[in-house]
């Protein structure tokens, strides 16, 4: 019996960094309103956009979308694309952090809204100006760590 194994799909570094860039923008008004339903609803927006991306990688969320459609055409052709594979694993990190804060906000506990919100900031405005994809970086540890299939 053959296994076929197919590539998995590639896309442009450059868009996950702009989209973190305008998800860590949104991440710093929601910390900057603190724990209030505004902040509440803004992070539940972000969380909500992150669910694309962590089933079909960031190329299918509202941003991957202004990337390609607004920024991509004006830049030259990426050196190299990237594995979609952990992309998507920090857009399901995402989705965990900020969904994780949505949960505690909407049970009522307002003030884990804007803690959330932080640590998805850092993550994202890491990944947006220094390219370090800290969810990047645990789907590659996982990777090594977990035993390989003989």
């Amino acid at each position: 019996m053959t296994v076929e194994t197919t590539d998995p799909p590639r896309i442009d570094p450059r868009g996950p960094r702009v989209g973190a860039g305008i998800t860590a923008l949104l991440l710093a008004v929601v910390v900057l309103i603190g724990p209030t339903t505004p902040a509440l609803v803004l992070l539940t927006v972000v969380a909500l956009s992150f669910v694309p991306g962590a089933v079909r990688g960031p190329q299918a969320t509202w941003q991957g979308w202004l990337f390609r459609t607004l920024v991509r055409p004006r830049l030259a052709p990426p050196p190299e694309l990237e594995d979609v594979r952990p992309p998507r694993f920090a857009q399901t990190v995402g989705l965990v952090v900020t969904g994780a804060g949505v949960v505690a906000g909407w049970a009522g506990a307002l003030a884990v809204v804007p803690w959330a919100a932080g640590l998805a900031f850092v993550a994202a405005a890491l990944n947006a100006t220094v390219g370090l994809c800290l969810g990047c970086e645990l789907y590659l540890l996982g990777r090594r760590l977990r035993p390989s299939a003989r």
